[in-house]
């Protein structure tokens, strides 16, 4: 059994609402977020899954949290603009946390969403982050390619936002899972507003075991699906992203995937 809470903290620590319980945790939120608000939850038990839903607009969350108190900060302006125009907004919030069954950590699933993913080491994982993000902003974050929003044909707010790379030949995003997982399928949904868009030809998949893997890919709006086996990896990067002999400077990334099952 694991005790476990969720609150809603303002920008001085003090605490708007708060539900504990033992492997489950039901917060009802009345009141307006205000800047400067964030959701902290916490457990006794660390290196274990849980299903969290931040906002009662976006998908439950099945993350593996390494850290005791999980603190996310609640998007404002230019920050929010990446996620769906409903979420964190009103006077109601239901929120949710509970230790994940055994046969939803166990199954086989697409292990690198996290509708939850921030920036930072938030010990909430899977956790994505780039060695450049467009300009700095939030439509073009790195996180935005694990919340699991597939539409890829336009660019900029939800529910377009991506990962952009601003034009740099060395961009790379590393996934890190936290724990070791097995896979067999990688996915890549590449940005496909075209003419706007390029895309890429080439790419390289590196992983936590030293073993790297190079795929092809063409210009396309549908998913492009790798069969490729690993054991045993805490992370994996995307780099080495070649892009097509095309007018248009701005190739990016909406979504990838990872489908396996936790390591034994």
């Amino acid at each position: 059994m694991a005790l476990i809470s969720i609150s809603v903290k303002d920008k001085n620590g003090k605490v708007k609402a708060l539900a504990s319980g033992e492997n489950q945790a039901i917060l009802a939120f009345e009141g307006e977020y205000e800047d400067g608000d964030a959701i902290v939850l916490t457990t006794e038990c660390t290196d274990a899954h849980y299903v969290i839903r931040i906002d009662d607009s976006l998908d439950e969350s099945l993350v593996y949290l390494t850290k005791p108190e999980i603190t996310y900060t609640i998007p404002f302006g230019e920050k929010k603009v990446s996620y769906n125009p409903k979420a964190f907004t009103g006077e109601r919030h239901y929120l949710t946390i509970r230790t994940a069954a055994e046969h939803e950590s166990g199954a086989y699933r697409n292990l690198a969403k996290n509708v939850m993913d921030q920036h930072g080491e938030t010990g909430c994982f899977p956790h994505a982050f780039a060695n450049v993000e467009t300009r700095g902003e939030a439509v073009f974050a790195a996180r935005n390619a694990i919340d699991g929003v597939l539409a890829s044909e336009s660019h900029g707010e939800w529910p377009y936002e991506s990962w952009g790379i601003n034009r740099q030949d060395d961009a790379e995003l590393t996934l890190e899972f936290g724990r070791s997982i097995d896979f067999d399928t990688l996915v890549l949904y590449t940005r496909s507003d075209f003419p706007h868009d390029n895309w890429w030809i080439k790419a390289t998949f590196t992983f936590s075991d030293g073993t790297t893997h190079v795929v092809d890919m063409e210009k396309s709006k549908e998913p492009h699906v790798f069969p490729v086996k690993r054991k045993n990896i805490t992370w994996v990067k995307l780099s080495n992203l070649i892009k097509a002999d095309d007018p248009s400077p701005f190739p990016a990334l909406t979504q990838i995937e990872v489908y396996g099952k936790e390591s034994q």
